[in-house]
Protein backbone atom coordinates (compact mmCIF):
# COMPACT_ATOMS: atom_id res chain seq x y z
CA UNK A 1 0.00 0.00 0.00
CA UNK A 2 1.50 3.35 -1.06
CA UNK A 3 -0.81 5.63 0.95
CA UNK A 4 -2.55 5.22 4.30
CA UNK A 5 -4.79 8.29 3.99
CA UNK A 6 -6.81 9.28 0.91
CA UNK A 7 -8.40 12.75 1.04
CA UNK A 8 -10.98 13.50 -1.63
CA UNK A 9 -12.34 16.77 -2.95
CA UNK A 10 -16.13 16.67 -3.36
CA UNK A 11 -17.49 18.72 -6.29
CA UNK A 12 -16.22 17.33 -9.59
CA UNK A 13 -14.28 14.52 -7.90
CA UNK A 14 -16.67 12.19 -6.09
CA UNK A 15 -19.97 13.92 -6.86
CA UNK A 16 -21.28 15.53 -10.03
CA UNK A 17 -22.94 18.50 -8.33
CA UNK A 18 -22.80 21.01 -11.18
CA UNK A 19 -26.47 20.90 -12.20
CA UNK A 20 -27.71 21.60 -8.67
CA UNK A 21 -25.10 24.32 -8.23
CA UNK A 22 -26.09 25.97 -11.50
CA UNK A 23 -29.85 25.55 -11.01
CA UNK A 24 -29.71 27.00 -7.51
CA UNK A 25 -27.56 29.89 -8.67
CA UNK A 26 -29.88 30.77 -11.54
CA UNK A 27 -33.01 30.61 -9.38
CA UNK A 28 -31.47 33.14 -7.01
CA UNK A 29 -30.09 35.36 -9.77
CA UNK A 30 -33.56 35.54 -11.34
CA UNK A 31 -34.98 36.64 -7.99
CA UNK A 32 -32.66 39.64 -8.15
CA UNK A 33 -33.31 40.28 -11.88
CA UNK A 34 -29.72 39.39 -12.71
CA UNK A 35 -28.49 37.55 -15.83
CA UNK A 36 -28.27 33.76 -15.45
CA UNK A 37 -25.38 31.52 -16.49
CA UNK A 38 -24.86 28.28 -18.40
CA UNK A 39 -23.61 25.14 -16.71
CA UNK A 40 -20.26 25.54 -18.47
CA UNK A 41 -19.90 29.06 -17.10
CA UNK A 42 -20.74 27.91 -13.59
CA UNK A 43 -18.06 25.21 -13.83
CA UNK A 44 -15.50 27.99 -14.06
CA UNK A 45 -17.03 29.87 -11.12
CA UNK A 46 -16.80 27.04 -8.60
CA UNK A 47 -13.84 25.76 -6.61
CA UNK A 48 -13.17 28.58 -4.16
CA UNK A 49 -16.28 28.39 -2.01
CA UNK A 50 -19.82 29.73 -2.28
CA UNK A 51 -18.98 33.36 -1.60
CA UNK A 52 -16.49 33.43 -4.47
CA UNK A 53 -19.08 31.67 -6.66
CA UNK A 54 -21.53 34.50 -6.00
CA UNK A 55 -18.88 37.18 -6.55
CA UNK A 56 -18.12 35.70 -9.95
CA UNK A 57 -21.76 35.18 -10.92
CA UNK A 58 -23.30 38.56 -10.13
CA UNK A 59 -22.92 41.45 -12.60
CA UNK A 60 -19.59 43.23 -12.50
CA UNK A 61 -19.70 46.28 -10.29
CA UNK A 62 -22.24 44.83 -7.84
CA UNK A 63 -21.75 46.38 -4.42
CA UNK A 64 -20.89 44.38 -1.31
CA UNK A 65 -24.39 44.70 0.15
CA UNK A 66 -25.91 43.18 -2.98
CA UNK A 67 -23.35 40.36 -3.04
CA UNK A 68 -24.13 39.52 0.59
CA UNK A 69 -27.89 39.43 -0.07
CA UNK A 70 -27.44 37.10 -3.02
CA UNK A 71 -25.01 34.98 -0.99
CA UNK A 72 -27.52 34.60 1.86
CA UNK A 73 -30.34 33.75 -0.55
CA UNK A 74 -28.19 31.18 -2.34
CA UNK A 75 -27.22 29.48 0.91
CA UNK A 76 -30.85 29.16 1.94
CA UNK A 77 -31.95 27.80 -1.43
CA UNK A 78 -29.02 25.45 -2.06
CA UNK A 79 -29.30 23.96 1.40
CA UNK A 80 -32.74 22.64 0.44
CA UNK A 81 -31.88 21.74 -3.17
CA UNK A 82 -28.34 20.37 -3.07
CA UNK A 83 -29.34 16.78 -3.88
CA UNK A 84 -31.93 17.14 -6.64
CA UNK A 85 -29.75 16.17 -9.62
CA UNK A 86 -26.46 15.47 -7.85
CA UNK A 87 -25.07 11.94 -8.14
CA UNK A 88 -21.80 10.09 -7.56
CA UNK A 89 -19.54 9.55 -10.55
CA UNK A 90 -19.75 6.01 -11.90
CA UNK A 91 -17.46 3.68 -9.98
CA UNK A 92 -16.37 6.13 -7.29
CA UNK A 93 -18.42 4.59 -4.49
CA UNK A 94 -17.09 1.12 -5.24
CA UNK A 95 -13.55 2.49 -5.24
CA UNK A 96 -13.99 4.08 -1.82
CA UNK A 97 -15.46 0.85 -0.45
CA UNK A 98 -12.46 -1.13 -1.69
CA UNK A 99 -10.04 1.40 -0.20
CA UNK A 100 -11.74 1.15 3.18
CA UNK A 101 -11.78 -2.63 3.02
CA UNK A 102 -8.02 -2.50 2.40
CA UNK A 103 -7.53 -0.39 5.52
CA UNK A 104 -7.07 3.03 3.91
CA UNK A 105 -8.38 6.01 5.91
CA UNK A 106 -10.76 8.02 3.73
CA UNK A 107 -11.75 11.66 4.11
CA UNK A 108 -13.38 14.55 2.26
CA UNK A 109 -12.03 18.10 2.23
CA UNK A 110 -14.02 20.62 0.25
CA UNK A 111 -14.60 24.36 -0.17
CA UNK A 112 -18.32 23.61 -0.30
CA UNK A 113 -20.20 24.89 2.73
CA UNK A 114 -19.86 22.37 5.56
CA UNK A 115 -23.64 21.82 5.74
CA UNK A 116 -23.54 20.63 2.12
CA UNK A 117 -20.53 18.41 2.65
CA UNK A 118 -22.06 16.70 5.67
CA UNK A 119 -25.50 16.18 4.13
CA UNK A 120 -24.20 14.94 0.78
CA UNK A 121 -21.74 12.54 2.42
CA UNK A 122 -24.61 11.15 4.44
CA UNK A 123 -26.93 10.94 1.42
CA UNK A 124 -24.51 9.28 -0.99
CA UNK A 125 -21.62 7.82 1.03
CA UNK A 126 -23.08 7.07 4.44
CA UNK A 127 -20.35 5.58 6.61
CA UNK A 128 -17.74 5.44 3.84
CA UNK A 129 -15.68 8.42 4.98
CA UNK A 130 -13.84 8.52 8.28
CA UNK A 131 -13.98 12.31 8.31
CA UNK A 132 -15.47 15.12 6.22
CA UNK A 133 -14.79 18.84 6.37
CA UNK A 134 -16.29 21.71 4.40
CA UNK A 135 -15.98 25.46 4.53
CA UNK A 136 -16.67 26.92 7.96
CA UNK A 137 -15.37 29.57 10.30
CA UNK A 138 -11.93 29.01 11.71
CA UNK A 139 -10.53 27.00 8.80
CA UNK A 140 -9.04 28.76 5.80
CA UNK A 141 -10.36 27.61 2.44
CA UNK A 142 -8.32 25.65 -0.06
CA UNK A 143 -5.79 26.18 -1.55
CA UNK A 144 -4.60 26.95 1.98
CA UNK A 145 -3.41 23.62 3.43
CA UNK A 146 -5.18 24.01 6.78
CA UNK A 147 -7.98 21.52 6.14
CA UNK A 148 -5.68 18.85 4.72
CA UNK A 149 -3.26 19.38 7.60
CA UNK A 150 -6.15 19.06 10.06
CA UNK A 151 -7.08 15.66 8.65
CA UNK A 152 -3.49 14.41 8.79
CA UNK A 153 -3.21 15.61 12.37
CA UNK A 154 -6.49 13.97 13.34
CA UNK A 155 -5.35 10.58 12.08
CA UNK A 156 -1.66 11.02 12.97
CA UNK A 157 -0.69 10.42 9.36
CA UNK A 158 2.55 11.61 7.79
CA UNK A 159 2.67 13.60 4.56
CA UNK A 160 4.42 10.80 2.70
CA UNK A 161 1.50 8.48 3.54
CA UNK A 162 -1.17 10.93 2.38
CA UNK A 163 -2.62 11.60 -1.07
CA UNK A 164 -5.12 14.24 -2.13
CA UNK A 165 -7.55 13.55 -4.97
CA UNK A 166 -9.17 16.43 -6.86
CA UNK A 167 -10.20 17.89 -10.20
CA UNK A 168 -9.24 21.57 -10.26
CA UNK A 169 -6.37 24.01 -9.98
CA UNK A 170 -7.49 24.71 -6.41
CA UNK A 171 -6.98 21.04 -5.53
CA UNK A 172 -3.60 20.90 -7.23
CA UNK A 173 -2.44 24.02 -5.38
CA UNK A 174 -3.78 22.62 -2.11
CA UNK A 175 -1.70 19.48 -2.47
CA UNK A 176 1.41 21.54 -3.17
CA UNK A 177 0.78 23.83 -0.22
CA UNK A 178 0.24 20.81 2.04
CA UNK A 179 3.28 19.06 0.53
CA UNK A 180 1.39 15.85 -0.22
CA UNK A 181 1.05 13.82 -3.40
CA UNK A 182 -1.94 14.46 -5.65
CA UNK A 183 -4.07 12.43 -8.02
CA UNK A 184 -6.02 14.58 -10.50
CA UNK A 185 -9.23 13.23 -12.05
CA UNK A 186 -10.12 13.95 -15.67
CA UNK A 187 -13.91 13.60 -15.29
CA UNK A 188 -14.53 16.72 -13.20
CA UNK A 189 -15.15 20.42 -13.77
CA UNK A 190 -11.86 21.11 -15.58
CA UNK A 191 -10.75 19.64 -18.90
CA UNK A 192 -7.66 17.48 -19.11
CA UNK A 193 -5.57 20.12 -20.88
CA UNK A 194 -6.17 22.55 -18.01
CA UNK A 195 -5.09 19.88 -15.54
CA UNK A 196 -1.96 18.99 -17.51
CA UNK A 197 -1.02 22.65 -17.87
CA UNK A 198 -0.91 22.87 -14.08
CA UNK A 199 1.95 20.41 -14.11
CA UNK A 200 -0.02 17.43 -12.84
CA UNK A 201 1.86 14.18 -13.29
CA UNK A 202 -0.78 11.70 -12.15
CA UNK A 203 -4.12 11.99 -13.98
CA UNK A 204 -6.76 9.27 -13.90
CA UNK A 205 -9.76 8.67 -16.15
CA UNK A 206 -11.61 6.03 -14.12
CA UNK A 207 -12.08 5.71 -10.34
CA UNK A 208 -10.57 2.22 -10.33
CA UNK A 209 -7.24 3.82 -11.26
CA UNK A 210 -7.28 5.68 -7.94
CA UNK A 211 -7.55 2.39 -6.08
CA UNK A 212 -4.77 0.84 -8.15
CA UNK A 213 -2.40 3.73 -7.46
CA UNK A 214 -3.08 3.75 -3.72
CA UNK A 215 -3.03 0.01 -3.14
CA UNK A 216 -0.69 -1.38 -5.76
CA UNK A 217 2.12 1.11 -6.18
Amino acid sequence: MKYKLAIFDMDGTILNTIDDLADSLNVVLKEYDMPTHTVEEVKNFVGNGIHKLIERAVPKGSDNETIERVFDSYNRYYKEHCAVKTKPYDGIKETIIELKEAGVITAVVSNKADYGVQSLCEDYFDGLFDFALGEKEGVRRKPCPDSVNAVMEKFKTEKKDTVYIGDSEVDFETSRNANVDVIMVAWGFRDEKTIRDLGAKTIVHKPVEIKNIILNS
